[in-house]
């Protein structure tokens, strides 16, 4: 069976790809004969065909193109029209994130959507058993269906699995902002992440971890990195990177840090508290530091974590210390507790919005009391 079209006396057919016998076909109508299964089927798949022509056609008109039976044909069939890969369209995304590094992107932004496009590429062979998938596959279900993989496949938490499926999303939507897909697949598909409750040192936490004095030298010396963390608020990647040239004398003739984040390649400029140029000190003439320039010796992060663990055990501390802890600790209970402005935290900790400064701004229970000691305080002296 063939399907014709016919326009200004030109036609066109196309296969069906489909038998019909003659004798149940009705040639005026155009339509199979009877009320049987196998006759409505192929009637109904003659209506999808016929509105497929007709969305062709209004297709045809939006991009002012001529309506004639071969562009309406090759419409049907896709001829002609360039078909984009979801994975292709991601490496292509990720190479202008690459050329951008230094300049609009931190190079963890790269390394981030790189990670996101190996997860793509690993959901649509196990889910698909193909190498790519054309965009226009991309769908509520495929998206559903990524997020599952993500948590189950993957063991990803809801956070990791939202933060890899917002990456996903950036480069799904330039492809709707380049007319590649006529609609957000996202609609409808909730990105939130659940609140994670970030449980900083006390400062008695903080002290027993100092006054502790370890038996191998390795461990003392992450001790030390890591306490300079809490006394600065730096993230692991950036204390790793501190140069002995970004220790300038700041505006108070005292010593401060000037550098930027990583992340997010945000200024940061803080001054050094008195433990932190202590432990910086302590390291002066530590030859990895002499040699390349750095304030501090740190290793990879996964050795410093296992350290940690270590320390922690040994200190008798039940929470799991890393340098995220680190940096949660000098925001809450270095700064805020001790009546730091939350202004003065954010800029410190080189953000680049309060909001985002806002999940470490949970006041701990030590300074909400002393508040409300000094406002009883007041209130007996006026009464």
């Amino acid at each position: 069976m063939y399907f014709r079209i016919t326009v200004d006396g030109v036609s066109r057919e196309i296969s069906t790809k489909r038998i019909w016998l003659p004798e149940r076909w009705n040639r005026s109508a155009g339509r199979a004969i009877g009320n049987k299964e196998d006759a409505r089927s192929l009637n109904a798949y003659l209506d999808t065909l016929t509105g497929k022509i007709y969305r062709a056609k209004k297709s045809l008109v939006e991009m002012d193109q001529p309506i004639t039976a071969e562009n309406l044909k090759n419409a049907l069939l896709g001829n002609g029209e360039t078909k984009r890969m979801i994975l292709d369209v991601f490496r292509d995304h990720n190479e202008q994130v690459k050329a951008l590094v230094g300049k609009e992107y931190a190079p963890a932004t790269l390394k981030r959507y790189q990670t996101s496009l190996d997860h793509t590429k690993a959901f649509i062979q196990w889910k698909y058993g193909v190498d790519d998938l054309n965009i226009k596959e991309i769908n509520y279900g495929l998206i559903s269906d990524y997020a599952y993989w993500l948590k189950s496949v993957r063991h990803c938490n809801h956070n990791s699995a939202m933060k890899y499926l917002g990456n996903f999303k950036k480069v799904v939507l330039q492809c709707v902002r380049k007319g590649w897909l006529k609609y957000d697949p996202f609609i409808g598909f909730k990105l939130a992440k659940k609140e994670v409750v970030r449980v900083p040192l006390t400062q008695e936490e903080v002290d027993k971890i100092d006054e502790k004095v370890f038996g191998s030298e390795r461990v003392n010396r992450v001790k030390d990195i890591f306490l300079f963390c809490c006394y600065t608020g730096l993230a692991y990647i950036d204390v790793k990177n501190l140069k002995r040239t970004q220790i300038i004398i700041g505006v108070d003739g005292e010593k401060w840090i000037a550098t930027s984040r990583q992340k997010t390649d945000t200024p940061t400029n803080l001054p050094l508290l008195p433990k932190a140029v202590e432990i910086m000190n302590r390291y002066s003439d530590d030859p990895k530091c002499k040699n390349e320039g750095l304030v501090l010796p740190v290793s990879t992060n996964q050795k410093m974590n296992e350290y940690l663990k270590e320390i922690a055990d040994l200190c008798g501390i039940s929470k799991r210390l890393t340098f995220y802890v680190a940096r949660h600790t000098f925001a809450t209970t270095i700064t805020l507790s001790n009546g730091v402005p939350f202004e003065t935290v954010s800029k410190m900790l080189g953000h680049k919005s309060l909001k985002e400064t806002q999940p470490y701004a949970k006041i701990v229970d030590t300074k909400i009391s002393q508040d409300m000691q000094a406002l009883k305080k007041k209130l007996s002296q006026v009464s």
